[in-house]
């Protein structure tokens, strides 16, 4: 990635993303409930409603996912500064669709008695560690860098971050009087 366009893009900060994946995660784990309790069924359901809700569906909207729209950041090709192209996006959303699937199967397996299932957050951790180390350029993760994409603010969203901060602040001002 060249250094001459990191000024002219804003940055999304680790927090934006962390809460964009966490939403579109959810959002696409609920329904993978209904599915049923065979681990591998669910897991290629989560994988399949990932692949739908992050490609085709951001491809629609500018770039943008449910997660992604709830705190204004979108998803771009640094180069030609606009959308990623579909390939891009499938290589960057299979890779983060298999790790978030995994962490979820190994969050579901808690109730064994097996500890071993905790294991299966480490591909997760694995992929975003190099988004928190990489404080000097956009921070990207493995999946970003295999695609070729970085991920930025934008002004279209719904502002979730902001407004969950504005009410904290309120909440956290009438405690004090």
């Amino acid at each position: 990635m060249s250094s001459d366009i990191v000024p002219l893009i804003p940055k999304a900060t680790i927090g934006q993303r962390a809460a964009a994946f966490c939403i579109d995660a959810i959002a696409v784990w609920l329904p993978s409930l209904l599915i049923g309790t065979n681990p591998i069924v669910h897991t290629i359901f989560f994988i399949l409603l990932w692949m739908i809700m992050r490609v085709p569906v951001a491809r629609k909207n500018q770039g943008q996912s449910l997660g992604r729209w709830a705190v204004n950041v979108k998803v771009v090709d640094p180069q030609l500064k606009r959308l990623p192209g579909v390939q891009e996006l499938c290589k960057r959303e299979a890779v983060l669709g298999t790790c978030a699937a995994l962490a979820f199967a190994g969050i579901g397996g808690l109730t064994s008695t097996n500890a071993a299932v905790l294991l299966l957050l480490l591909p997760l951790a694995i992929d975003c560690s190099p988004a928190f180390t990489d404080t000097e350029r956009f921070p990207q993760a493995l999946h970003d860098r295999l695609a070729g994409t970085i991920v930025t603010g934008t002004r279209r969203g719904y502002f979730l971050d902001i407004k969950v901060k504005r009410l904290l602040d309120q909440v956290q001002s009438n405690v004090r009087r």
